[in-house]
């Protein structure tokens, strides 16, 4: 904490009983999630499902997407997200609510925030938590008023002595912000307030996705009391062709190491912050990001040279990823990133099942120390899962052969392997009209062979290969007789379902490290998600897939080598996983 936030703490008291003040206690929660659940017909999901995750996030039943405030709050981690207590499509959205102690391991609470007023009768959307100078939480979300207008408003806990929060109440002041014809806001197009942040002029600054035609935008308002809140007459930062930005994220990123940064920080006296904007497309349903320079003075986002906020921007994710949301832990000072992925499946499937949608395992993010990306690792905690471990060292991958994975569960594993390529100068050429690493990968699938690829990982595959889903390196040079090189990571899914009715899309990202070095590839497995982390987190490509065949104990690991040139396996560590606590 600044020494210019700590300096108001005794104005916060002021503001803390001022809020307190203006606040509509709601009814008992838990009989308001009675209420809601009554009339639905879905049935519980049943704990032999072949697809539900043994230690990925998800509820025990019913529809989930955006992770919305997730914090630490009095040693607790705490995340809501948007949930269906109805049923297992999109709709009645509320905030549910869960607690753990190491982002692992969960316990489910009643929903924290639910339609209840007129500013939020329609639906209660995604938002954030700020901690306030005071220690205390409070949410701003986004509310569907009447009118089916977005509107902001705010909510805190009814009890700051318990650590679960399990209770929240809404203010009466509610809506805070709100669109009108002065203000020139698209009403159907204004959602999912941020993390506020402090300004060296003790005001507070959040920013609310938009946009106007075609123009996405990061809508800025600032407020002296986190109620009265004034729209700045720029936005933070826009583009004229990108559409509606949903779930806005803003946040420093230190130049020195991996720690986390507050994010109201200034920096230290030899700290060099550079900020990250982060904005999910609602077009083409990916998070995007870009690093830059926050203009404190004129409240303006600069992006670095090269860099851009569009279609074209860095991705956290280069699978199925989306409405992702950070937030700083300061019990172990550093940042977190979660982010929900949706199913594959088919919509009639889901509601068969009683479900739909999970959250990534949480990742601990920092900027690499060039300052040009994001490097993304599974937090450490996940790593007490780990039972059985199987170690392979110094094997030898031949031309077009495959090394089975023996003595692990394979349908839930944590494998981290370690391949160094011989000779690079057998590397193709790669065409230069080929700038999009997901058509490289769905043009070059598992089965076309090449110089240097593909090798890597079949995960979720059956015996006799009828279903795999593969994730895998090529390198290609840059040019012919050049000493650079491409290194592209693909995830694909054309293999890993009998079931047609699956969408079976190959993933792609290039991956920014010298292949000269070995090449690191992790993979979470975990019965229907592969997630994967490619150069030690410099790409990541999350897949959901649903095999028939390589389901439970009829499920097989490989590591694999379909390219012209032999490959080395320097290392393979392989760990089954235990199931965490979800419910």
């Amino acid at each position: 904490m600044t020494k210019e936030v700590c300096s108001n703490i005794g104005l916060w008291f002021l503001f803390t009983l001022l809020l307190s003040n203006y606040v509509v206690n709601l009814e008992a929660s838990h009989h308001v999630y009675k209420r809601l659940i009554q009339s639905t017909n879905t049935k519980a999901p049943s704990v032999k499902q072949p697809y539900r995750t043994g230690f990925h996030f998800q509820p025990p039943k019913n529809w989930m997407n955006d992770p919305n405030g997730p914090m630490i709050y009095k040693g607790i981690y705490h995340l809501f997200y948007q949930w269906n207590p109805k049923g297992a499509v999109w709709g009645n959205i509320v905030w549910a609510h869960s607690t753990s102690t190491d982002l692992i391991n969960w316990v489910p609470h009643s929903p924290a925030i639910f339609p209840s007023e007129p500013f939020d009768i329609n639906g209660c959307w995604s938002g954030s938590v700020t901690i306030l100078p005071n220690g205390k939480p409070v949410i701003l979300y986004t509310g569907i008023d009447p009118k089916n207008q977005q509107v902001q408003n705010i909510a805190e806990p009814k009890d700051l002595n318990d650590p679960y929060l399990k209770e929240w109440k809404k203010s009466t002041l509610n809506p805070l912000m709100a669109p009108d014809a002065v203000n020139g806001i698209n009403a159907s197009s204004f959602r999912d307030p941020t993390t506020a942040w402090l300004g060296h002029d003790k005001k507070w600054r959040v920013i609310i996705g938009s946009k106007i035609h075609r123009r996405g935008l990061a809508i800025t308002y600032t407020s002296k009391d986190f109620l009265k809140w004034e729209k700045s007459p720029e936005p933070l930062h826009y583009d004229d062709g990108s559409g509606m930005w949903e779930c806005p994220d803003f946040f420093p990123v230190t130049r020195v190491g991996s720690n986390g940064v507050e994010t109201s920080s200034f920096g230290g006296p030899n700290e060099v912050l550079k900020h990250v904007l982060k904005i999910s497309l609602d077009d083409t349903k990916h998070d995007y990001y870009t690093i830059g320079t926050y203009d404190r003075v004129g409240d303006k986002f600069v992006p670095d040279h090269g860099f851009t906020m569009d279609s074209t921007a860095l991705r956290y994710d280069y699978g199925k990823y989306y409405a992702s949301k950070t937030f700083y832990d300061s019990a172990n000072n550093r940042r977190v990133l979660w982010g929900w992925t949706n199913e594959s499946s088919s919509v009639q499937d889901d509601v068969e099942k009683g479900w739909s949608g999970i959250q990534t395992i949480p990742r601990k993010i920092w900027l690499d120390r060039l300052g040009r990306q994001l490097i993304q690792w599974p937090v450490r905690e996940v790593q007490r899962l780990r039972t059985k471990q199987v170690n392979l060292r110094n094997k030898v991958l031949k031309s077009g052969s495959r090394l089975e994975v023996y003595g692990v569960t394979a349908a839930q594993a944590d494998v981290d392997v370690l391949f160094k390529v011989r000779d690079l100068e057998k590397a193709d050429v790669i065409d230069p009209s080929w700038t999009d690493p997901q058509l490289i990968c769905s043009k070059m699938n598992t089965s076309v062979k090449s110089g240097l690829g593909p090798f890597g990982l079949m995960a979720l595959a059956s015996k006799n290969l009828e279903e795999y889903t593969s994730v895998y390196f090529r390198i290609f040079k840059a040019r012919q007789y050049s000493k650079k090189h491409v290194v592209v990571m693909c995830s694909d899914q054309s293999r890993s379902s009998l079931n047609e009715d699956n969408d079976k899309t190959t993933y792609g990202a290039f991956v920014n490290i010298n292949p000269h070095q070995p090449l690191s590839l992790r993979a979470l497995i975990d019965h229907s998600v592969v997630e994967s982390f490619g150069g030690k987190g410099r790409a990541c490509i999350t897949s959901r897939v649903y095999p028939k065949l390589a389901i439970g104990k009829s499920t097989h690991l490989f590591a694999f080598n379909y390219g012209s040139q032999d490959v080395d396996v320097l290392s393979l560590s392989a760990w089954s996983m235990k199931s965490a606590q979800l419910s």
